[in-house]
């Protein structure tokens, strides 16, 4: 990896500004993910939509943030990354405003893809603006928050969906509207930030790479997330997408080994770290999203709990999530070590889907909060570690194309887990029913199936971490180290 620029610590007021913006700006693209979700049945119903377009309202939106979240990284390493930060914001504000005045569902998917990139790129950007702005060690504690704001409005979101679509007076649109107030306090606190120097002006794109890289994502999101569900894993049609997709990501790697300035860099995985961390990052993605998804549809079908009911129940999930992610980001900040938290979050991460896995539809809400509580305290102490331990392994020249290679992986674990454990949880279900047994104890039982292998999958990624290299991060450093950003001057790369 070329060396970094030696470059100081931002001061307090330049970390406040970009801070408040950003949290403001992933609060409610976080948010308006899972909002959506408790409304959509509402939402197709009235737009005289099919099964199949309801499928794709939320896959057209994971196409488009995991496809476009390397392009957004790559742009952070040569542009100005508060108007990046900015555009990327404004596209999501505008889908989704567009979104709400949608007048059949085919316009719907269509402005939930363009909302989807923006929210490709504020994924992308908000933990590469942090990592440009504090020293490594800091950026543990400033990570937590964005994991917690983010865990706060995943997790809340079916809680404010079911609300809105409850109330007579709101409607599903303002599901989307909602956007709107909140956008505009944003983008006024987002023009406040501080502007970052551009690390490599003038460099030569790579666009084959950014015409390769975001097809081949894109099929293998389609084969991912509609396989199961639109034609069986074992049809042609899973087959041919498997193989034009596998075509693809090896081309694609072809041409980024020889472009000079690649999309993605090859060489961040030399490092036996990186690989590590990425898998893991990946397992921690799947996590968030497979709780929250299943835990509401086991709390509404299984138990028979309402919307709103649901969304209640999960608050010992966020809590735990949220303040987990606090405690072990300050942790960290003081002494600089990062595998204790992972060894730790990992292990309660097994222990508390093993737990969760033996739920069926008259478990008692007592073990289901100690479940749950379990399970965030896990999630909370790996999820912002497994980013720091990633991001201390970059140049600064390298932040924005390494940190979209989180990113894509962590939203490829969500979708990957949603769509897998989707089929392993239909097919359970099905069985079940077909045994004549009451709907709801076939949907409490598939769902201790689903959190039974969503354990196995923690307990692999438990492994992996046990192998990543303790390392004491420095409270500054100098050097090419992702150390924050000199916001005076900007010295050659």
């Amino acid at each position: 990896m070329a060396p970094g620029p030696r470059q100081a610590t931002a001061t307090h007021g330049h970390v406040v500004r970009a801070l408040s913006g950003l949290l403001l700006a992933v609060f409610v693209v976080s948010l308006s993910g899972t909002v959506v979700a408790t409304a959509l049945p509402r939402i197709i119903a009235e737009l005289g939509g099919s099964q199949r377009q309801y499928a794709w309202v939320v896959t057209a939106t994971l196409l488009t943030i995991t496809a476009s979240g390397p392009i957004w990284g790559k742009l952070a390493d040569r542009a100005s990354r508060r108007t990046l930060v900015q555009l990327a914001f404004s596209i999501f504000a505008l889908g989704s405003v567009l979104a709400g005045f949608s007048p059949n569902t085919e316009m719907l998917i269509l402005f939930r893809a363009f909302e989807g990139a923006g929210m490709g790129g504020l994924g992308a950007l908000a933990p590469t603006v942090i990592a440009s702005l504090v020293g490594p060690r800091e950026r543990s504690r400033y990570v937590g928050y964005f994991v917690a704001v983010g865990a706060i409005a995943t997790l809340g979101g079916p809680l404010i969906g079911g609300l809105i679509v409850d109330v007579p007076l709101l409607g599903w649109r303002w599901c989307f509207w909602i956007v709107a107030p909140i956008a505009v306090a944003a983008v006024l606190l987002l023009r406040r930030m501080p502007e970052l120097p551009v690390v490599r002006p003038g460099c030569r794109f790579d666009w084959l790479g950014a015409f390769l890289v975001p097809i081949a994502i894109c099929i293998l999101m389609i084969w991912v997330t509609s396989a199961g569900a639109d034609f069986g894993w074992r049809s042609r049609i899973s087959l041919g997408l498997l193989v034009v997709s596998a075509t693809l990501i090896v081309c694609s790697v072809f041409v980024e080994h020889r472009a000079a300035d690649p999309l993605l860099p090859l060489w961040l995985l030399r490092n036996r770290t990186m690989p590590i961390a990425l898998f893991a990052i990946t397992v921690a993605g799947a996590s968030l999203v497979v709780s929250s998804v299943f835990l509401a549809q086991y709390f509404q079908i299984a138990r028979r709990y309402s919307p709103t009911e649901s969304g209640l129940l999960l608050l010992p999930l966020l809590a735990a999530v949220v303040g987990a992610t606090l405690v072990c980001g300050r942790i960290t900040s003081r002494t600089g070590r990062v595998k204790a938290p992972l060894v730790v979050g990992g292990a309660l991460s097994v222990m508390g889907f093993a737990l969760l896995g033996g739920v069926d539809d008259s478990t008692s809400l007592g073990s289901l909060c100690l479940s749950m509580m379990i399970l965030g305290l896990g999630i909370g102490s790996c999820a912002p570690n497994l980013v720091v331990v990633a991001q201390n392994l970059l140049d600064y020249p390298d932040l924005g194309a390494g940190t979209s290679l989180l990113t894509f992986f962590q939203s490829f674990g969500g979708a990957a887990g949603i769509s897998v454990l989707g089929a392993v949880f239909a097919s359970q279900v099905s069985d079940r029913a077909s045994d004549h047994t009451g709907i709801e104890y076939a949907y409490g039982a598939a769902s201790g199936r689903v959190f039974l292998i969503c354990a196995a999958l923690a307990g692999a990624a438990f492994i992996a971490v046990l192998f990543v290299r303790e390392s004491h991060v420095a409270a500054e450093q100098s050097g090419g180290d992702g150390a924050a950003h000199d916001l005076g001057a900007q010295r050659p790369v």
